[in-house]
């Protein structure tokens, strides 16, 4: 198939005219995959196609000429495939796309499988209002949910299944950061460390226990070297969960005044403010965001994510002893060479980022791909 400028849509849902892009990553999701068509040679039309009743206006936090975002219905027709990202289309939209010829793309960033699980255990309000569109043409998902959530959906969904690059751009980190010291970058103190751990704690993929457990094990070896353990997402558990309480009054760190446990923090604001050290975990999701949000700005990232073991200062699985002693190795020598850590860090993140054209070719052969198996398809009927 010759290859074309292609006239794109990917979906979102918008849930406020000025919607932030912190109140979960999957805005920022359909903005780096616009970018990244727009990075093809082939010079694609995007557009975010809102798939709610929600106003477009310029309170929206991105710049609606570098990336034009119209309401689905006004702005479906013509397309040449349609990426169904961050909002889902009906029954009926999915018959008007698929009467003029547009391909249509299931786009899987989530870790729809471990949701469903718990919504399923814990009754969680979930599959009562999702509706299983069996008319894709391709599921696409990328790695770090691929292995548990594609064989769900494609069972479901019953079309092809493919696992697609991620795609990551500071853009977003960057605009907001742009407002504080420093641009938001890590900068050393002549003081003792705070560590932050900011897990969402809302299913068991990313929670906060093994960060903390490895942050007290540094903490009783040379507890003068730190000043406070910043706790993001856990003010309810806290106060109202007795499990949790009660672990962490075994905890040094816990009884020496020197551990605070907070609501929500938009992250950018929080590591400028508050952080020193921040200590992750994962459990089946090796890869987000976050993780590249602080390593693009200089901080030393304490993980596990083995999609990024060469990102930060990796630990395997569950090695908390690992982790720990990163921990006490960045208090001790990090600072020596923040500034060659920040740079490494940005350099081994250009394979991810929406403006490298190796990975806008990568999509171009998906999309293209896509185009030629559907139009082989419609031949054989």
């Amino acid at each position: 198939m010759a290859r074309r400028p292609l006239r794109i849509g990917v979906t979102i849902g918008l849930r406020a005219p000025d919607e932030s892009l912190w109140s979960n990553g999957i805005k920022q999701n359909a903005l780096f995959l616009a970018k990244l068509f727009r990075t093809s040679p082939l010079g694609h039309d995007v557009v975010l196609l809102n798939t709610t009743d929600v106003a477009i206006t310029p309170a929206l936090p991105w710049d609606l000429k570098a990336f034009p975002t119209a309401s689905f219905d006004e702005a479906c027709d013509g397309l040449d495939v349609v990426i169904e990202l961050g909002g889902q289309i009906s029954p009926e939209q999915t018959a008007r796309i698929k009467g003029q010829g547009t391909r249509l793309v299931s786009y899987c960033c989530g870790p729809e499988y471990v949701q469903n699980i718990e919504a399923m255990i814990f009754g969680r309000p979930l599959w009562d209002s999702i509706f299983i569109n069996q008319h894709y043409d391709e599921l696409w998902a990328i790695p770090q949910v691929s292995g548990t959530t594609l064989p769900l959906l494609q069972t479901l969904r019953r079309c092809p299944a493919r696992e697609v690059p991620f795609v990551w751009d500071p853009m977003a980190i960057e605009s907001v950061a742009a407002a504080l010291p420093h641009g938001g970058e890590y900068r050393p103190r002549e003081a003792p460390r705070r560590v932050a751990v900011i897990e969402p704690n809302i299913d068991v993929l990313k929670f906060c226990l093994y960060p903390i457990l490895a942050t007290e094990r540094a903490f009783r070896v040379a507890p003068d070297r730190f000043e406070m353990l910043y706790v993001a997402n856990s003010k309810d558990m806290a106060l109202a969960d007795r499990e949790f309480a009660g672990l962490m009054r075994h905890l040094d760190i816990v009884k020496a005044g020197k551990a605070v446990f907070l609501d929500r923090v938009r992250t950018p604001d929080f590591l400028s403010s508050h952080t020193d050290i921040v200590v992750s975990h994962q459990w089946g999701l090796p890869l987000n965001y976050f993780y590249l949000e602080c390593c693009w700005q200089g901080y030393p990232l304490i993980h596990n994510a083995q999609i990024v073991r060469d990102l930060g200062y990796y630990y395997p699985e569950n090695a908390v002893d690992v982790a720990e002693r990163h921990i006490l190795g960045v208090c001790a020598r990090h600072d020596a060479e923040w500034q060659p850590y920040r740079d490494r860090q940005r350099r081994r993140i250009q394979r991810f980022l929406a403006t490298n054209r190796a990975l806008a070719d990568q999509y171009d052969d998906l999309l293209f791909g896509l185009l030629s198996r559907a139009s082989t398809v419609a031949r054989h009927r």
